[in-house]
C-alpha cells in the first residue's frame, strides 16, 4: 500500500513538472513559471504534510523521490560554481576588464559587505529588543540537548582560531585541492588563485604577446562553454524550486514554530528591514529599487527555497550580469566573497539577536551602549573570519557568543525553527552580495545603466 501511494505522490509530482514544461512552451516568462513552481510546492507539501505527517514512511519515502528533483538541481548548480568562478575572473582578466580596478574593486566589495553586515546586526539587536525576546524562556527537548552537546564539542575549534588564522584560510596552498570544494574557504581560495592567474596573464602579455594571445583564446573558449552549461542548468529552476519547498512544506515542524513565533516574526521582521536597507542604498545610487525587486525575485526565491549560497551563486552571477549591469568581474568577486564574507543574514542578524537574547543570563545589561557597540564591531570582524570555521549561521553564531562571553545553548534551542529562518537569512545574504555587486560596478564605471533600466528579465 506504501509502494502505491509514493507511487500516486511521485505521479503528481511528474505531472505539476509537465505543467511547468508547458508554460515553458508556451513561453511564460521565467518569473511567473519560478512563481508557479514555488505556489504549487507549498500547496503539494502542505497537502503531503495534512495526509502523512511529517514522520510517515509514505513521507519519507515520497521526499526521497522528490530529492532526484529538488537535491539534484541544487547538485548541478554546485558543480558548476568552482569552474564558473575560476574561469570567469581569468577571462576579466584577458578580457582587460579588472586590470586598473581590481584594488578598488576588492576594497569597495569586501567593505560594503562588511559594512551592510554592521547595519544587520543593529537592525537584529532593534528587533530583539522591540519584540522583547528572552533566552531564558526557551526550554530544551531531547532533539535540542543532542544538539548543545555537538556544539559544546566544536566551539573549541571556533575559540581557538583568531582572526589572522582565519584571514589564512582565504590563500591556497594547494588550489587542486580547492578546486574539489574541499575546504569551507575553498571558493575565496579559487577567487584568489584566479587573481593571480590573470596578473600571471597580464605579465606574459608584456613580454610574449604571442602567448599570452593563445591563452586568452582558451580562456574566452573555455569561459563559453561553461556558460552554456550555466545556462542549461538555470532553465531547470522552476522545476527545482517546486520539488524543493514541496519538501521544506511537507516536513516542517509547525507546532514548533508556533511556540516559538514570536522569535519567528522578529526574524523575518529584522531580515525584511535590511533587505529594505539595500533598497534604499541602490535608491540613493539613483537606481530604481523597483527594478532590483521585479527582476532579482526569481534569483532570491530560489536561495530562499534551497538554503544555499553557494548552489544560487551561477543566479547571483547571471542577475548581475544580464539583469542589473554589472560586469563580469565584479559579479564573480561580489557574489564569491558574499559566500564567505559580511553575509548580512547568517552573520548578522542572527548572532546579534542571539546575543541581545542570552545576555540577561549572563548578568549583561542588553540595552547597554557598550555591549550594544562591542556586539556590532564584533559581529562585523567575525563575519569576515566565518568561513575559517565551516560558515554558516551557527558558526558565526557560535563566534560572536565565545568573542563576548555569552552562553552557546541558546543556538541549540532554535533548531526547530531554524530552516524556517535559515530561508530567509538565505535570501538576505544573497541579496546583500548582489547589492555590493551592483553599488561596486557603479561606483568604478563598469555600470550598463540602460540593461538595469530594463524592466523584463533576461531569459535563460
Amino acid at each position: 500500500m506504501n509502494i502505491f501511494l509514493i507511487s500516486l505522490n511521485v505521479a503528481i509530482l511528474l505531472l505539476l513538472i509537465l505543467g511547468l514544461y508547458y508554460m515553458q512552451k508556451k513561453q511564460v516568462s521565467f518569473s511567473k513559471r519560478v512563481f508557479t513552481g514555488l505556489g504549487l510546492g507549498i500547496i503539494f507539501g502542505y497537502l503531503l504534510h495534512l495526509i502523512y505527517g511529517t514522520e510517515h514512511e509514505v513521507t519519507a519515502g515520497t521526499l526521497d523521490w522528490f530529492s532526484i528533483v529538488g537535491n539534484g538541481y541544487v547538485k548541478l548548480l554546485q558543480m558548476v560554481v568552482i569552474p564558473l568562478i575560476f574561469i570567469s575572473i581569468v577571462g576579466a582578466f584577458t578580457k582587460l576588464k579588472l586590470t586598473k580596478n581590481i584594488g578598488k574593486i576588492s576594497f569597495l566589495v569586501v567593505g560594503i559587505l562588511i559594512g551592510t553586515t554592521a547595519i544587520s546586526a543593529a537592525v537584529g539587536i532593534g528587533s530583539a529588543l522591540g519584540f522583547g525576546l528572552d533566552g531564558i524562556e526557551l526550554s530544551a527537548g531531547e532533539a535540542e540537548n543532542a544538539r548543545n552537546e555537538q556544539l559544546q564539542e566544536r566551539v573549541g575549534t571556533v575559540e581557538n582560531m583568531t582572526i589572522p588564522q582565519q584571514i589564512l584560510q582565504f590563500i591556497p596552498s594547494n588550489p587542486f585541492l580547492d578546486f574539489t570544494g574541499a575546504r569551507a574557504t575553498s571558493t575565496i581560495a579559487v577567487v584568489f588563485f584566479a587573481a593571480i592567474i590573470g596578473m600571471g596573464y597580464l605579465g606574459v602579455k608584456r613580454k610574449e604577446p604571442e602567448h599570452a594571445e593563445l591563452f586568452a583564446k582558451i580562456i574566452d573558449s573555455i569561459y563559453s562553454i561553461v556558460m552554456r552549461v550555466v545556462t542549461l542548468i538555470l532553465r531547470l529552476t522552476p522545476y527545482g524550486i517546486l520539488a524543493i519547498i514541496a519538501k521544506v512544506a511537507a516536513t516542517s515542524n509547525y507546532d514548533a514554530i508556533m511556540k516559538l513565533g514570536t522569535f519567528v516574526v522578529a526574524s523575518y521582521v529584522a531580515l525584511a528591514v535590511v533587505f529594505i536597507i539595500h533598497l534604499l542604498l541602490l535608491f540613493f545610487a539613483k537606481l530604481n529599487p523597483v527594478n532590483y525587486v521585479k527582476k532579482g525575485l526569481p534569483t532570491l526565491t530560489f536561495a530562499f527555497t534551497s538554503r544555499t549560497s553557494a548552489g544560487t551563486l551561477p543566479m547571483t552571477i547571471k542577475s548581475q550580469t544580464k539583469d542589473f549591469g554589472v560586469s563580469e568581474g565584479i559579479a564573480n568577486f561580489a557574489g564569491s566573497f558574499g559566500l564567505t564574507i559580511g553575509q548580512n543574514g547568517c552573520a548578522g542578524v542572527y548572532p546579534a539577536m542571539l546575543a541581545v537574547m542570552v545576555a540577561p543570563a549572563a548578568g549583561i545589561d542588553p540595552t547597554s551602549p557598550s555591549f550594544l557597540i562591542s556586539l556590532i564591531l564584533v559581529v562585523a570582524i567575525s563575519s569576515f573570519g566565518v568561513a575559517g570555521v565551516g560558515g554558516g549561521a551557527t558558526f558565526a553564531a557560535l563566534i560572536v557568543l565565545s568573542v563576548m562571553n555569552l552562553p552557546i545553548t541558546i543556538v541549540a534551542l532554535l533548531i526547530s525553527v531554524e530552516p524556517l529562518i535559515d530561508m530567509g537569512r538565505t535570501a538576505v545574504n544573497v541579496s546583500g552580495a548582489m547589492t555590493s555587486g551592483i553599488l561596486t560596478s557603479k561606483a568604478t564605471g563598469e555600470f550598463e545603466n540602460e540593461v538595469y533600466q530594463q524592466k523584463d528579465v533576461v531569459e535563460v
